[in-house]
């Protein structure tokens, strides 16, 4: 039975969700709803579909998540902001309400390179779509969060700021950006918690299988790496059956330490991977009950 990821949340048994993102053609779509399929199979708390840089796979993002709740998982469906005008991410809400998807990650996408931005249709900020959000249904909301600071922040004290004045708009839960060090995440709880930012916070785990993928994340998201990851991915970076092994038992360990710390609700960034997702699922099965 799918509900909304506030209830869910409530519960303080560990549970582990994972995210899928959605084809950008219609070409694509059987073989990531065979994944969403394999993924939902693992019994996830919930799966998030991500949602394409100006609305471009915006209709599969809503084909795939119905997909998913009507394989009785709770599915959490993105809506980013930033390159659609208000009008058609008003259209995007009412599909999703039309299709029962209880849940909306609000973002605002980075901010496109054309000066124009933004137009007088377009949102500014992900707090704009969040109270558009709210006006339009009973959805729960959930935002993003970076426990390393937004890029576009220079002080970690102000971006802090900008995120409780987002949380203030009505979010429910937040899920944090990738990160491969847990203690970035406990400081990051004390300081949001000091500023009086209460709702619950998803840790976002991303499982790195093979050395390109690390590039290409590092240079997205600015993420820091430990000393302990860097010798994962010098010792078996060029090998990938070896690096992908060792990333899911990495991103594996920082789940454990979480939950023993009282972090009970963990995103896995999967992606369409139902191996990895599997494998993590796997060695949590005495952990994680499903």
């Amino acid at each position: 039975m799918t509900c909304k990821i506030r209830e869910i949340l409530k519960d303080t048994a560990p549970h582990i969700s994972f995210e899928i993102f959605p084809p950008k053609t219609e070409a694509g779509y059987d073989s990531v709803a065979s994944a969403a399929e394999q993924i939902a199979a693992l019994k996830p708390s919930f799966i998030s579909v991500t949602y394409g840089a100006g609305g471009g796979t915006s209709k599969n993002t809503v084909k795939i998540a119905s997909h998913i709740k009507d394989m009785g998982v709770t599915s959490l469906a993105h809506l980013t902001c930033v390159s659609s005008t208000k009008e058609e991410v008003r259209h995007v809400i009412e599909e999703l309400k039309r299709e029962g998807i209880e849940n909306i990650l609000a973002l605002r996408g980075d901010r496109p390179k054309d000066a124009q931005f933004p137009l007088p249709d377009q949102y500014r900020y992900a707090s704009e779509l969040i109270e558009d959000i709210k006006a339009q249904g009973d959805f729960c909301i959930g935002a993003a969060c970076y426990p390393e600071g937004h890029v576009e922040s220079e002080h970690k004290k102000d971006d802090i700021a900008n995120l409780k004045m987002k949380v203030d708009c009505g979010v429910d839960f937040l899920t944090t950006q990738m990160f491969f060090d847990n203690n970035i995440l406990y400081n990051f709880l004390y300081r949001i918690r000091e500023k009086g930012i209460t709702v619950p916070v998803l840790p976002g785990i991303m499982p790195i299988t093979n050395a390109k993928q690390m590039k290409r994340t590092l240079e997205l998201s600015g993420t820091a790496l430990p000393q302990r990851f860097i010798a994962i991915l010098d010792r078996f970076g060029e090998d990938p059956g070896a690096m992908k092994q060792a990333g899911i038992a990495y991103a594996t360990e920082q789940i454990i330490d979480l939950i023993a710390n009282g972090v009970s609700h963990i995103h896995v960034y999967s992606m369409n991977k139902p191996d990895v997702a599997e494998a993590i699922m796997s060695r949590l099965s005495e952990i994680v009950k499903v």
